[in-house]
């Protein structure tokens, strides 16, 4: 065969498969034809659905890649694409599919029992994974306490859930199965609003095994649950009384029985029959307000439910509730701290408790004292330290280091920033006038990205050496990196042996000079980024004797 003919021929079926591997496209969409173009949808691709009202949402196999998700979309402003309900039917329902995103839809379950708003079910028979959903509004999921506005019943996890507004559902978010079998798991739930539930505004079931299902994460991960409003009313709840959250136990032993989940810079307020946040298992809570709890019962409980509390790490929390703040109803069986936090009510802190220090705990009469303006009410509520207020003597958070943001507040404020040492009781580092977010009834704005942050400080243990000697020296901070320099002020004392642990964690070695006077030294650490805050090393005269 002629070469030339070859070529040609063998250029064509290239050309034909680049036609088949098209690029990423947006489509357009309409209540006429979205069904039949959803079915082909490629990763990367976006269907964007034009205002109007759509019947339930069916999603069966679609694929994204980790680079290059599917997004089923509505308008960004203007009117809605509305999904609505049908009797028989969950309102949008995701079947063996992963890396896809469902943005600015709003979602009316039309008030029928049982249709849940977002649903991702059939157990093991579901491979659904990496779901993002973000900017919608869930409504008409109220009818019953029962019917979900979010819910999975499948071993999943890398679920995004954020940005959302959920209204009057009969549960918020319900993500695992009663019987434990349906782990959720390395999921982000982040600046949504959750008003005004029936039940739950988010429960996380017990997990009490991980199945083998390919890709599952079986190493220790975190459930991140951040700046969040959860609200709840008065409204009965027929089917029994439920706290805003509960977060229950991972296994026992073997896959996932280390995870954590790490709940932080969260907007817990208002109710009257059972707690605001409630959880067992393993958890790090913090930074975290909570506003109007029970009468009789405890705002905060920490305690065995179906399977133990196995670590509770609470600190620099504010609560102003009239009954009990803080409770332990049993204690952790391998670790507990309960530091740095601002609690107000009838008795603040109480319960099987084997570690706290550094708390200010006062009853909710005199919290005037301390605070700018404390309230039940959501229009004027202000728990913003006043001037010289809400601080004691410097708080070692090293317990605290992997933690997600343990070294900022409420705010996203450095915790050192003010004072140069974390000395601030409760969620704000700061006094005066809060520069930060409004408490309110709407979504929490996300803390904007910053440029790289330089280190932080917030221990020095030892942090104190004599004159002479060899001080090895374990700083904990933040943002710390493998170019990160270790600084002492006075000329008198040589540092060493620097090494980045983690981005936390840098140990160092400081050989004090004989000659050296005693008094305090400046630690600073330095990178590219800029140098931290100055945290204070004593030297001791020479005590030994020649």
């Amino acid at each position: 065969m002629n070469r030339t003919v070859v070529f040609i021929s063998l250029l064509a079926s290239v050309l034909s498969g680049a036609g088949r591997l098209r690029a990423a496209e947006t489509i357009q969409a309409n209540p006429a034809n979205y069904r039949a173009l959803l079915a082909g949808l490629k990763p990367g691709d976006t269907l964007s659905l034009s205002a109007g009202t759509y019947r339930r949402l069916a999603i069966r196999g679609l694929n994204g890649t980790s680079t290059a998700w599917i997004t089923i979309s509505g308008p960004d402003s203007g009117p809605p694409a509305v999904i609505v309900g049908e009797e028989g039917s969950n309102t949008v329902e995701i079947f063996n599919s992963s890396y896809l995103a469902i943005e600015n839809l709003r979602i009316d379950s039309l008030g029928i029992p049982g249709a849940f708003g977002i649903s991702a079910r059939y157990h093991e028979e579901n491979l659904t994974h990496d779901i993002r959903i973000e900017g919608n509004t869930l409504v008409g999921q109220n009818g019953g306490q029962q019917t979900d506005a979010i819910s999975t019943k499948t071993p999943t996890w890398g679920w995004i859930i954020r940005y959302n507004r959920i209204s009057g559902a009969g549960t918020g978010l319900y993500l695992g199965e009663s019987d434990g079998t349906q782990p959720f798991v390395n999921g982000l739930i982040e600046n949504n609003i959750i008003a005004d539930t029936i039940g739950y505004n988010m429960e996380i079931k017990d997990q009490i095994s991980i199945p083998e299902v390919a890709g599952m994460p079986t190493g220790p991960t975190s459930t991140i649950i951040r700046n969040n409003v959860f609200i709840k009313n008065d409204q009965s709840s027929p089917d029994g009384d439920r706290p805003n959250v509960l977060v229950s136990a991972f296994p026992d032993n073997g896959a996932a029985s280390l995870n954590m989940y790490e709940i932080y810079g969260n907007y817990f307020v208002h109710n009257h029959r059972e707690a605001l946040f409630q959880g067992s298992g393993r958890i790090s809570l913090h930074d975290n307000i909570f506003v109007d709890g029970p009468y009789e019962y405890a705002a905060v409980v920490l305690q065995k439910q179906n399977y133990p509390l196995q670590v509770a790490l609470v600190y620099n929390n504010t609560i102003y509730t009239s009954g009990k703040g803080i409770y332990f109803g049993s204690r952790a069986e391998r670790y507990d701290v309960v530091a740095g936090n601002l609690v107000f009510g009838s008795t603040p802190i109480s319960g099987a408790i084997t570690s706290q220090s550094n708390n200010t705990v006062d009853s909710i009469a005199r919290a005037s004292k301390y605070v700018k303006s404390p309230s039940f009410d959501l229009g004027s509520m202000d728990f913003y330290p006043l001037a010289g207020q809400c601080q004691g003597g410097p708080i070692d958070l090293s317990d605290f280091q992997t933690n997600t943001d343990y070294s900022v507040d409420f705010n996203g404020t450095s915790k050192v920033e003010g004072k140069g040492a974390v000395v601030y009781r409760g969620v704000y580092a700061g006094e005066g006038s809060n520069p930060g977010w409004k408490l309110q009834a709407s979504v929490k704005p996300p803390i904007p990205p910053a440029p790289k942050r330089p280190p932080t400080v917030v221990w020095l243990s030892p942090s104190s050496g004599q004159v002479g000697l060899t001080a090895p020296v374990t700083i904990i901070g933040s943002n710390f990196s493998t170019e990160t320099r270790v600084a002492v002020s006075g000329g008198d004392v040589e540092v060493s042996e620097v090494k980045v642990a983690s981005a936390t964690k840098v140990i160092a070695t400081l050989r004090i000079a004989r000659g050296a006077t005693s008094g305090v030294r400046s630690v600073t650490l330095s990178s590219a980024s800029g140098n931290s805050n100055a945290a204070n090393f004593r030297i001791n005269a020479d005590r030994r004797k020649d």
